[in-house]
């Protein structure tokens, strides 16, 4: 009998660490989300507070448009192709090969595009603001600037998030046209289609409520983009530790918020249709 209660006070003491593991990691999570709500709250006490960095805004919209373009100009072409060549086959055996254009301009406009152009901003832009502003934060410039009378939250972190808030649409746009080119080639390969029946036919199945809901949702996929990785550079505390830390968080972090917000558009969307 004494053996018995050893042995269930023993389990007991085992089980202790992983429940209080547990209670550590869900604080730990809490936490930090109230640490990202009040870091956003910040944002838009900052970011209508005068004065407007708008120089600087415009040259974050710069460096990020031009940093990620390129990327997101492959990747919408490839993904364009890759889908027509793909759909063609199973359309073919269903005799509705002539609907190719507009299902590949539906899936490319409402999903694929905003997401995927979404991902690649995360891996581009998102991992180079945290980098930026955490090897800011180690070489103590972020102090600098508060010591010079400069208001580093406004002028580093207002800046590039509205800078990715603007950019995101901007990119997925270029990247749907670019990728609908990519779709034309892909049907040229075992066809001849002229462009403008192939326009013709990639619209004709598109209405405002597959464009609009897939614009606004950018949106909001380009400030959680900024905000987290903003959050993770500036908030940088391990040294040059850090820095590749925050690069990889943000990317992490930003594309998990990324599926998640997609999650919520497309139930909205659902809703309202």
């Amino acid at each position: 009998m004494a053996t018995e209660i050893k042995a269930q006070v023993s389990v007991e003491e085992e089980a202790t660490p992983g429940e209080n593991n547990l209670r550590m990691r869900v604080r730990l999570f809490f936490e930090k989300v109230s640490e990202v709500t009040l870091f956003t709250l910040q944002f838009f006490k900052e970011a209508f507070t005068p004065s407007f960095e708008v120089k600087e805004i415009l040259k974050q919209a710069y460096l990020i448009g031009y940093k990620t373009f390129p990327l997101v100009a492959i990747t919408g072409f490839i993904m364009g192709l890759v889908l027509t060549i793909q759909s063609r086959p199973t359309l073919a055996e269903f005799g509705a090969e002539s609907w190719l254009p507009a299902m590949v301009s539906v899936s490319i406009i409402r999903e694929i595009g905003p997401v995927i152009t979404a991902l690649i901003f995360a891996g581009k832009a998102g991992s180079g603001i945290g980098a930026e502003l955490a090897s800011m934060k180690v070489t103590e410039q972020i102090d600098a600037m508060e010591v010079s009378g400069i208001n580093p939250f406004k002028y580093l972190i207002v800046t590039r998030v509205v800078a990715a808030t603007v950019m995101m649409p901007i990119l997925v746009i270029a990247s749907d046209s670019i990728a609908l080119c990519g779709s034309f080639l892909g049907v040229n390969l075992k066809g001849d289609v002229s462009f403008h029946l192939f326009f013709i036919k990639a619209m004709e199945k598109l209405d405002f409520t597959d464009i609009i809901p897939a614009l606004i949702k950018t949106v909001f996929f380009g400030f959680a983009v900024g905000i987290i990785a903003c959050y993770k550079g500036y908030n940088s505390n391990k040294g040059t530790e850090g820095v590749g830390e925050s690069a990889n968080s943000a990317v992490v972090f930003g594309s998990l918020a990324i599926f998640i917000l997609d999650m919520i558009a497309v139930q909205l969307t659902s809703l309202f249709s």
